[in-house]
């Protein structure tokens, strides 16, 4: 039987955090994308409740978090993580990270390796290539039409200046080369067992990065999606993709 997600909130670094509880079981992270929130989840919760324990919360500024620093980074973000990870009482978890998400999983997994025991990183990239760069630099809040402006409204209550001081930071990434730089020799200090998902016709990160993050892992998994872009979950694959992370997650998987 599905259950209705506790709403918390949390003052932790400076800012307030909003996340939501759900389900009974092992300990499940749910990290939206960069530009999404915590509603991105609920396609997902359905299933994945059944099993595990979700967190779902919104990333700084995002979603109903706030974010007084005015400022945004993916290493950030992982500490704002431990910090609720710790206030939960949780000493390691399994984790799951769209986009940014998975960004913010991969400092996670660097910054404190045993906490994260198992996660699948979806559309992450190890760094920002030049193509996506150009992409994010052309991203201007003058450009932004009024359907993405609605879009962004349904999940950023916070009013237009919330979504305006995201898009911000958003087109800042082009300019970052330290927050977003996993070498191959650091990705290989991870200990998470790990699912790389990508879309082969992802028009930000190229496929082979995702396969350079499979070589340099440990214990990693490659799961390349044909004729798809970014974040391809969330549509076609949706099913797929269920099916196919709660296999990996339950530890079922095994290296040859």
């Amino acid at each position: 039987m599905n259950t209705l997600p506790q709403e918390q909130t949390i003052d932790i670094n400076d800012m307030r955090m909003y996340y939501q509880l759900q389900g009974q079981g092992e300990p499940l992270l749910l990290l939206h994308g960069f530009l999404g929130s915590s509603k991105d989840w609920t396609l997902f919760t359905p299933n994945l409740e059944k099993t595990y324990r979700l967190i779902i919360p919104d990333l700084r500024g995002h979603g109903r978090s706030t974010n007084p620093s005015q400022a945004f980074t993916f290493r950030q973000a992982a500490l704002d993580l431990f910090a609720l990870l710790d206030h939960l009482g949780i000493e390691h978890c399994k984790a799951i990270g769209i986009s940014g998400g998975g960004i913010t999983l991969l400092h996670m997994a660097t910054q404190q390796p045993e906490r994260v025991e198992a996660m699948a990183l979806v559309s992450a990239t190890s760094y920002f290539p030049e193509q996506a760069r150009k992409l994010m630099g052309s991203y201007t809040i003058e450009s932004r039409t009024e359907q993405e402006w609605q879009f962004m409204r349904q999940s950023h209550p916070g009013g237009d200046e919330q979504i305006e001081a995201l898009w911000r930071y958003g087109q800042g990434f082009k300019d970052s080369y330290d927050d977003v730089n996993f070498t191959p020799p650091y990705l290989s200090t991870i200990t998470a067992r790990t699912l790389i998902v990508y879309g082969d016709r992802d028009p930000l990160y190229p496929v082979q990065i995702a396969v350079d993050m499979y070589h340099a892992i440990p214990q990693a998994y490659l799961w390349i999606l044909p004729n798809a872009g970014h974040s391809p979950v969330f549509t076609s694959q949706r099913t797929a993709f269920l099916q196919t992370v709660l296999s990996f997650l339950s530890g079922e998987w095994k290296q040859i």
